[in-house]
């Protein structure tokens, strides 16, 4: 009985499987040295290979840059022709090829060996043209691929992908680059909004509905109507000391000009810092079904405010 799709789909992933664990268990020996390569170079990591190679080789460019290391996608065609002006003596080339002699990547060997660039072999074979000429070989197991004829790139660039994303992965770790630094490379999107703080979007200095506690209510509801906020933080010496909201306006209808900001104000506000992540704060709002968050320091001073509508314009839903 020929097989089904299913049982394609599970033969193929259960090859590549078994490639990565193969290649996890024999780690190129170079590893490390490409690694300490990269990470000693003044410009960048330039990478390429041709056909499927060159997918795998702009998916590894782009994921090292935005992980902290300077990168760059080079055709090899466009190499030739002009291209070449784009490596420098700065930088490291990483050149992808299963067989090690597509034969594409040959100026950008010569290229490498002309001016003493720092070239790196991501092949399977240690034997080949592309190994021959290289600084560094990372090693790739002669496993095979996942195709019915075993000739379409398949459990092969698999293996070049994971080996790009270990390499990224390292390096990111060795720079120290975290959450912070990652924030900075991905200000767009989900990720961006997801990585942001809230001293990134809230309200500070004079935008700040601020009162005393002796603060007439007169006065209080002046500054609620200009600020735009619907609240008033009420704050003693810089301190929070409690706020003001729609909530208790309705609570003190009765003689409420007559009174004073601090007899209003619900003491002991929700509050959090401006180094809390903007989903976190956002979770809080949800959570406690308000719309405003007073932003502290570390001594309660009243350093912003959050409102609802700063995450969510800022793409945290």
């Amino acid at each position: 009985m020929s097989e089904t799709p299913s049982d394609i789909a599970r033969r193929v992933l259960a090859t590549e499987t078994e490639a990565l664990v193969r290649l996890s268990d024999e780690l190129p020996a170079d590893f490390d040295a490409v690694v300490a390569l990269l990470l000693s170079i003044r410009g960048r990591v330039i990478v390429s290979g041709m056909g499927k190679s060159g997918h795998v080789a702009a998916k590894i460019a782009a994921t090292l840059a935005s992980t902290g290391t300077p990168a760059q996608f080079v055709h090899p065609g466009e190499a030739s022709h002009g291209d070449l002006g784009m490596i420098t003596s700065a930088d490291a080339v990483i050149l992808i090829s299963n067989s090690g002699e597509t034969r594409e990547l040959a100026d950008m060997i010569g290229y490498c060996a002309r001016f003493s660039i720092p070239m790196i072999a991501l092949t399977k074979r240690a034997e080949s043209t592309l190994a021959s000429a290289a600084d560094h070989i990372l090693l790739l197991p002669d496993a095979p691929e996942a195709c019915a004829i075993g000739m379409a790139p398949t459990t092969s660039t698999t293996l070049c992908m994971a080996l790009g994303d270990a390499l990224a992965v390292a390096l990111m770790s060795n720079r120290g680059f975290g959450r912070e630094s990652y924030a900075h490379f991905h200000p767009g999107g989900s990720l961006g909004a997801a990585l942001l703080r809230v001293s990134a979007v809230m309200h500070k200095g004079d935008e700040l509905p601020v009162v005393t506690p002796d603060t007439p209510m007169s006065e209080a509801l002046v500054v609620m109507s200009q600020k735009g906020f619907g609240v008033a933080a009420v704050v003693t010496e810089g301190r929070v000391a409690g706020i003001i909201t729609d909530g208790d306006l309705r609570r003190n209808m009765e003689g409420l000009l007559e009174r004073r900001a601090g007899e209003v104000a619900t003491p002991g506000p929700l509050v959090t810092r401006p180094d809390t992540l903007l989903t976190e704060a956002l979770g809080v709002l949800n959570a406690k079904k308000r719309t405003v968050l007073l932003v502290v320091d570390e001594a309660e001073r009243l350093v912003g405010l959050l409102h609802i509508h700063d995450a969510l314009r800022a793409g945290v839903a």
